[in-house]
């Protein structure tokens, strides 16, 4: 142990050292990183606009070529896919990184600013962010102050902090020890289509050793966070049936049957009052051991403050906390509906009521099974179970109808935490920035680009590096500065390690 000490102390001004002039380097090159990431952000980013979204791709594509980068546009079913390659050493392990250029939709008017595409720097006073102008990067640049725009911060602000760190390699003349291949993903908020209908085509072109996904948010705490997987997605809806046309609630109530009462018992009948599913099998095969309880365990986490962000008096008992919660399949009503969409009430017995549900999946349980299950239930229930409108002389031969709907499934991925880049990056990031990486082994969001992962078969990480409240596809998105400058030291960590 003395003898480890001591290593560790001499060792420890070299480390230092080393981080210095690294952040020294980022530094002196970051106003011209944020007026980089000004200008890319000023760039309408809704794939519905096909010449504009070419105008990001082949801004990204310029910014790639003059790294060195070869730069190509992969063609798709809708946008082009772009693809930037550097082969340094034939002989290198090769890492594939993924970004995104799209954007949500917009609603200016939510907006707390004119144009959502045109950057407006800002700093917290009184509670509020208020407009800084421009000239404030020519002094101190605060590490609070915020980029307010449409993908400030998902997914342009990544993109930028992998340009600047390879610009800081170009500047020292070093270049990485792996070879590096970038996919630029121009639809992902719409379901990534274009880039899935290129897997079968291009997937030599994407083959790779390893791959890096770079979106999301990190930690809560901003500290340098590694996600593992992510929970997949299904969806369906379930209607239930009264009468074949709404009835008026005096003359038939009492009489005519409400069908959202029947739904809101069947409802009732998948959940406890804890939140835990009831639904046979619906967990099943999902094990979390020592080693892994351990790890959920170690995410920094405060209920007591998480609850009153949310406003909740008590969360749902799936799982001990809330990193274990995300290891469980979920059920969830998004939305419940009835046959009368209008602006005002009318006093009627609506003729169907349906609730849309969608359904988080885990590594242990794909879509299709669940789904399976879901139905099962529904008939366990007593109910009849059809795919469309049920027809008059089904009406009349059973007493409970539902119309059961379902989508296609993005099914769940998780990496092994423990394996060697995963445990060499983790090693990287906490000797570059003096503490341990948050580690979550697997994120509760679904990120669309499963099948791709699926099809490559090589150990997959996401690095998340924007803020957890950058307003993500809500209005006034926006990145805080601090998380553009940290991002780029852990794009620096990544590049420096040797595969």
């Amino acid at each position: 142990m003395k003898i480890t000490c001591v290593y560790f102390f001499i060792f420890l001004p070299f480390i230092s050292l080393a981080q210095k002039n690294e952040d020294k380097l980022i530094d002196q090159n970051f106003k011209s990183t944020l007026l980089l990431h000004q200008e890319l952000v000023r760039l309408p980013n809704l794939p519905e606009n096909k010449e504009l979204m070419l105008k990001n791709i082949n801004w990204v594509a310029n910014q790639f070529n003059e790294l060195g980068f070869t730069t190509t546009s992969l063609e798709s079913t809708s946008l082009p896919i772009l693809l930037a390659e550097q082969i340094y050493n034939p002989d290198f392990k090769t890492v594939l990184f993924y970004f995104h250029i799209d954007g949500q939709p917009v609603n200016p008017d939510a907006w707390d600013q004119d144009d959502p595409f045109i950057p407006v720097l800002k700093q917290q006073s009184n509670g509020t962010f208020q407009p800084l102008d421009w000239s404030a990067l020519n002094g101190t640049i605060d590490d609070e102050w915020r980029i307010f725009a449409r993908a400030a911060a998902d997914d342009k602000a990544p993109i930028i902090m992998m340009i600047s760190a390879l610009q800081i390699l170009k500047q020292k003349k070093v270049n990485p020890k792996f070879n590096i291949k970038v996919i630029f993903d121009p639809e992902e908020e719409y379901g990534s289509n274009a880039l899935l209908s290129t897997l079968d085509t291009y997937k030599i072109r994407y083959a790779s050793d390893y791959f890096i996904v770079m979106d999301g948010p990190a930690h809560d705490s901003n500290k340098p966070t590694l996600t593992f997987g992510c929970r997949g997605i299904t969806t369906c809806s379930i209607t239930t049936f009264g009468s074949k046309l709404p009835q008026h609630s005096g003359h038939f109530g009492n009489y005519a049957p409400n069908p959202v009462f029947g739904l809101a018992k069947l409802l009732s009948s998948m959940k406890d009052e804890h939140g835990s599913v009831l639904i046979k099998d619906y967990y099943k095969g999902v094990e979390i051991d020592a080693e892994a309880t351990a790890m959920l365990k170690s995410v920094p986490f405060d209920s007591t403050d998480f609850n009153n962000k949310l406003g909740i008096f008590t969360a749902e008992k799936v799982g001990g906390n809330y990193q274990e919660s995300l290891q469980y399949p979920s059920l969830n009503v998004r939305q419940i509906g009835t046959s009368w969409t209008g602006e005002n009430l009318k006093t009627v017995i609506p003729e169907y009521a349906t609730a849309n549900i969608d359904v988080r999946l885990v590594p242990e349980i794909d879509g299709e099974t669940q789904l399976q299950r879901i139905k099962n239930h529904l008939e366990k229930e007593g109910y009849y179970v059809i795919d469309r409108d049920p027809t008059d002389e089904e009406r009349k031969t059973y007493p409970k109808i539902v119309k059961f709907i379902t989508s296609r499934s993005v099914n769940a991925f998780r990496t092994d935490p423990n394996f060697d880049f995963g445990k060499q990056l983790r090693k990287q990031l906490a000797k570059n920035f003096g503490y341990e990486p948050v580690v979550i082994r697997m994120m509760g969001g679904t990120v669309p680009i499963v099948p791709l992962i699926e099809k490559l078969n090589v150990p997959t990480i996401i690095v998340p590096m924007v803020n957890m409240d950058n307003n993500q596809h809500s209005p006034n998105e926006n990145i805080r500065i601090g998380n553009i400058r940290q991002g780029i030291k852990i794009c620096l960590s990544i590049l420096d390690m040797k595969l």
